[in-house]
């Protein structure tokens, strides 16, 4: 499948703004089943200064710089993306959990491919007991890790309920766990929390969903705007498999992928920092469409 996908964001300023320095993570991934066509990103107003790295997790990164006055900026990002992969069914056999655990621990390279380093609690996902506790339910002893990993998305999904207006960037963790609702990104960090807690690797993943659904199916919550899910090492053979808990899916062919990090703080589409007003308006519109 090929999607046209146009990312804008938009921030007003109440005053003047007389210098700005902010970092994009705005370019679709290459690979692990999706190619990225083209890509381009149009500035308002245009930066004095443009820089491009790869970070550590392998996510385009442009630093950038504005030094006119400006009390509106706008950031217009345009992708073609070609999606082709396939998931594992969600009853298909795999290792128990406690072997991938044990395996993950044993990781020899500290890459960002390596388990290890997605293991460990991170700035937006403490480790904390009872989601631990919560996500236990889900692994029996010699659970096939794919099984455990469905059932806990399942249990999210039908569990907690989504609400844009419940909680924000900064809501902790426990709060989130404790009222049960909230968006994509809580869901996830909730998740990946969860399977930390027993041991196991869990990525962040960023990205978009397909914003008209096939004939028939309902429309996914998420779509419209940026979306998160959660990818599990699943052992050398199965690799990593992602699981979207917002709406109970393994991710196959609706969903693109934008970056992958711990926790929402290593791929926010937009950060950084403004010399000037007090106060700003945040707009974000995604469109995502279908093209063949």
């Amino acid at each position: 499948m090929i999607y046209d996908i146009r990312h804008v964001t938009t921030y007003e300023y109440e005053s003047p703004v007389s210098f700005a320095r902010c970092t994009l993570r705005l370019e679709p991934r290459d690979g692990n089943g999706q190619e990225l066509i083209s890509h381009k990103i149009e500035i308002r107003p245009r930066p004095s200064e443009r820089h491009v790295r790869r970070d550590f997790f392998g996510t385009l990164t442009e630093s950038i710089v504005i030094e006119a006055a400006h009390r509106n900026l706008r950031i217009d990002s345009r992708s073609r993306v070609s999606v082709a992969r396939k998931p594992p069914a969600r009853d298909a056999a795999s290792p128990s959990w406690e072997s991938i655990r044990d395996i993950a621990f044993e990781a020899t390279s500290l890459g960002p491919a390596s388990p290890v380093g997605y293991v460990f609690a991170s700035p937006l996902v403490p480790v904390l007991r009872p989601v631990s506790a919560y996500a236990a339910e889900s692994f029996a002893p010699e659970k096939g890790i794919l099984a455990g990993a469905v059932d806990l998305m399942h249990r999210i999904r039908t569990g907690f309920r989504y609400d844009p207006k419940a909680t924000a960037i900064s809501t902790p963790l426990d709060e989130v766990f404790d009222k049960r609702h909230g968006v994509c990104q809580d869901f996830a960090h909730v998740m990946i929390a969860g399977l930390r807690g027993l041991g196991l690797p869990a990525a962040y993943v960023s990205g978009y969903l397909r914003t008209i659904p096939p004939a028939g199916q309902p429309r996914l919550q998420g779509a419209d705007a940026t979306h998160a899910w959660v990818s599990l090492w699943c052992g050398a053979e199965l690799g990593w498999v992602d699981f979207d808990p917002t709406n109970d899916l393994l991710v196959a062919n609706d969903h693109i992928v934008l970056a992958v990090g711990r926790d929402f703080s290593d791929v926010s589409p937009v950060d950084g920092i403004i010399v000037g007003s007090p106060k700003q308006k945040l707009g974000v519109a995604v469109d995502v469409q279908l093209v063949d």
